[in-house]
């Protein structure tokens, strides 16, 4: 609910945005916790390797985006955020399915095609935290208002804790081969 109020009262961020993390945070521990018990046998620190791995590539992503190796042209903002529409639209509908009690496998299995579609997902998750440097690059250009930082730190938050999931539950699947 405050994710959604931050996005469409972006004048709020600076309130939302911290209440966000707060919750986010809860969350995430519940999940990194969850995780943590199902695979503590077979993969003692998935954890501890999902949150490093996530700041490596934020920090891949950083570099890529400053030294100009990733270009953010309107072709790439395009590509990516249909990308992660089609994401969000394919979870969705897999989501609508479990209600009916059908399951598409690939995206909980540890099979090569649900590895492969964890990779493709956990690229378009990287991609997006490129389109948050870029934004935060243009909106600190144009004298944007108070508000877009808090707005522009909780957009690379949320993008950050998507690809932290991703990355937790390829690694997940990964394990869950052995």
């Amino acid at each position: 609910i405050v994710d959604m109020i931050v996005i469409f009262k972006k004048e709020w961020s600076a309130y939302g945005a911290p209440v966000y993390g707060l919750l986010e945070g809860l969350f995430l521990g519940g999940i990194s916790a969850m995780f943590n018990n199902l695979f503590k046998d077979k993969a003692p620190f998935l954890v501890v390797q999902a949150v490093l791995l996530t700041f490596g590539v934020v920090i891949a992503m950083l570099i890529l985006y400053r030294t100009r190796i990733i270009k953010v042209t309107n072709t790439f903002r395009t590509v990516v955020i249909s990308a992660t529409m089609g994401i969000a639209i394919f979870y969705v509908l897999a989501l609508v399915l479990r209600f009916f009690n059908i399951d598409i496998p690939f995206i909980h299995e540890g099979s090569t095609l649900g590895i492969v579609f964890s990779l493709v997902v956990g690229g378009i998750a990287a991609l997006n935290v490129v389109l948050d440097f870029d934004m935060i690059e243009r909106g600190a250009q144009a004298g944007a208002p108070k508000y877009m930082e808090w707005y522009a730190a909780f957009g690379l938050m949320v993008t950050i804790v998507w690809l932290y999931l991703e990355i937790l539950r390829l690694l997940a699947k990964l394990n869950s081969r052995r």
